[in-house]
């Protein structure tokens, strides 16, 4: 058996088995392992190439679906965790030759220099993929409003009856459950899609740099603090907020994509923030500073690094001169 099927057998049933453990686990074990289940399918698909990843997605669903009983929970696997590994991890792989492809005469004989896929449409093409899976996940739910929202009630009143029955002195009423409902609907589609690109981007950096560590990474460790998002993208963010206003669908739609591209913006300023502070003696305090109150003040914060980001071109602490080829910086 190749080597990369047999090392993407092997992340696929890991991924399955971290996957089901999560299902059956705790409320915070469940949380933890829900986020790694991808992990070791992103190790195969990062050291032996997007086929790996394939065969990880495969076996993995195939595994859930011998577990579970039914094609449908494997077929909901393949999609929304393992065909975006597959397509990330070959992104991240993806290189064409500089100029002509043909080595400088000082290199004879080597390879031509490589222009790999950059890391900011790496994370846009991440940030796309999490939008449609919240799209996916609502029409799972119910093909209107109502079914959707009646989902959203009965997933309330079991979280609330099981696993949060401890933290409360007396059940929610009928009307606290509605309440709590028609805001988990609105509420919903950027926080799944949130979710979707944490997890792809957690899993993925981690990916990298085990197999980095390791000497399986192919392409040299990107500058992720010089990353830049393709031209456009800031008005696909303005689009998409301004057709959450839309009632219905529509506008549950757009909030999923509006919040995974939020979110990407979000790690854009985050990474502004290492850049500029390159060799200012004040970085670790500052960058603790942004991380402890991106912590405290969540949603706010978030909001705040997000503006810096979209903002940079026109910001003081725009990152200038502009980013040149990756290096080997860590961050």
């Amino acid at each position: 058996m190749p080597y990369f099927a047999l090392f993407g057998l092997a992340g696929g049933f890991a991924s399955a088995v971290l996957f089901m453990s999560a299902l059956a686990g705790g409320p915070a074990g469940r949380i933890i392992l829900y986020f790694l289940a991808p992990l070791p399918s992103f190790l195969a698909g990062l050291g032996w190439g997007a086929p790996s990843a394939l065969v990880a997605a495969l076996a993995a669903s195939a595994g859930i679906g011998f577990v579970l009983g039914g094609i449908w929970p494997a077929f909901v696997f393949l999609v929304s965790q393992g065909l975006p590994i597959v397509i990330l991890c070959h992104l991240a792989l993806l290189n064409r030759p500089i100029g002509s492809g043909v080595p400088d005469e000082e290199d004879a004989g080597g390879a031509p220099p490589l222009d790999w896929y950059p890391v900011g449409r790496l994370l846009a093409a991440g940030a796309i993929i999490a939008g449609s899976l919240s799209v996916m996940s609502l029409f799972m739910l119910g093909g209107d409003l109502e079914q959707v929202r009646n989902a959203l009630r009965e997933l309330i009143e079991k979280v609330f009856a099981q696993d949060l029955a401890s933290l409360r002195d007396k059940p929610l009423t009928g009307e606290e459950i509605d309440a709590l409902a028609r805001l988990g609907l609105l509420l919903l589609p950027a926080a799944s899609a949130t979710s979707w690109l944490a997890g792809f981007s957690l899993n993925l950096w981690l990916a990298g740099r085990i197999t980095h560590a390791s000497g399986r990474l192919v392409r040299p460790w990107p500058d992720l603090a010089a990353m830049t998002f393709p031209p456009g993208m800031v008005w696909g963010l303005v689009i998409a907020i301004a057709f959450t206003f839309l009632p219905g669908y529509p506008g549950l739609i757009s909030s999923g994509f509006a919040g995974a591209l939020l979110f990407a913006y979000v790690l854009m300023g985050l990474a502004i923030i290492h850049y500029v502070t390159r060799g200012r003696p004040q970085r670790p305090l500052i960058l603790w500073g942004v991380y402890f109150l991106l912590l405290l003040f969540n949603s706010w914060m978030a909001a705040l690094i997000a503006l810096l980001a979209i903002a940079e071109p026109i910001s003081p602490l725009r990152r200038w001169p502009p980013p040149g080829p990756p290096t080997q910086r860590p961050d």
